[in-house]
C-alpha cells in the first residue's frame, strides 16, 4: 500500500471514529431529551392529580360544612321576636340559659374564652347578640366532656363556655334565638351547632366585637 493510500485509510479510520461519536451522542442526546419529558409528564401529571385531591377535598369540605349549616339541629328548640334592649336591671328569661332578650350594655367577652366560674347571663346575651355560641355545663357533666368542649371553645372566636349550674341538664349549647341540649363533647351535633350558628345567620349584630367586654 502505497503512502497515500496508507493516508486516506487512516483519515477514513478516523472520519468514521468521529461519525460514530457523533452518534452516539445524538443517541445520547435523544435519550435525555426523552428521560426529561417523560419526567416532566409524570410531574405535570402528578401535580394535576393532587391538585384535583385537594380541590375534591375542599370541595367535600366545603358540601359538607353548606349540609351542616342548611341540616336542622335534631331536638333544638327556637324562639322567635327576642328584644334587643339594654338594660342595667334584672332580666326575668323564660329559657335557661337565656338564648336573647334585653341584655346588659356592655357583652361577655367572648373571643374563644372558657370561664370556670358562672358568668353574668345578661352579659352572655349579649355575647350571642353578637354572633356567639355560648356552651354551658353543670356538675353533672363528665369532667372528660367539660375539658374537650373547652378545648373547642378555646379555638374558637366568638364562642364562650361557663357553669350553669341551674340549667335543666349537663351540656347545653346556645346561641341566638337557638338552644340544644347534647349529650356528650363528641355528639355530632356540637360540632353542627358550631358550624351553623358561630356568625351565623341568626346573628343580630354580625360582626360586632367580642373582646373589649367584661372579663371573668
Amino acid at each position: 500500500m502505497t503512502s497515500d493510500e496508507k493516508q486516506n485509510t487512516a483519515a477514513a479510520a478516523r472520519r468514521a471514529k468521529l461519525e460514530e461519536a457523533r452518534r452516539k451522542e445524538r443517541a445520547r442526546e435523544r435519550r435525555n431529551r426523552i428521560i426529561t419529558l417523560t419526567a416532566s409528564v409524570a410531574v405535570v401529571a402528578a401535580l394535576v392529580a393532587g391538585g384535583g385531591y385537594l380541590m375534591s377535598a375542599a370541595d367535600d369540605k366545603d358540601q359538607a360544612e353548606a349540609e351542616a349549616k342548611s341540616a336542622p339541629v335534631r331536638g333544638e328548640r327556637t324562639w322567635d321576636k327576642l328584644t334587643q334592649d339594654h338594660v342595667e336591671k334584672p332580666v326575668d328569661y323564660p329559657m335557661n340559659p337565656p338564648v336573647g332578650g334585653d341584655h346588659h350594655p356592655v357583652w361577655m367577652n367572648c373571643d374563644a374564652d372558657v370561664y370556670t366560674k358562672a358568668i353574668p347571663k345578661q352579659n352572655a346575651v349579649h355575647s350571642l347578640e353578637h354572633g356567639a355560641v355560648w356552651v354551658t355545663y353543670t356538675s353533672k357533666a363528665k369532667p372528660a366532656d367539660i375539658e374537650k368542649l373547652g378545648e373547642r371553645v378555646g379555638t374558637t372566636p366568638y364562642s364562650l363556655m361557663s357553669p350553669v349550674e341551674d340549667q335543666a341538664a349537663p351540656l347545653m349549647l346556645s346561641a341566638w334565638g337557638k338552644q340544644v341540649t347534647v349529650t356528650s363533647a363528641t355528639d355530632a351535633r356540637v360540632a353542627q351547632f358550631f358550624t351553623k350558628y358561630v356568625q351565623g345567620p341568626q346573628t343580630p349584630e354580625p360582626g360586632a366585637a367580642c373582646t373589649g367586654g367584661v372579663a371573668q
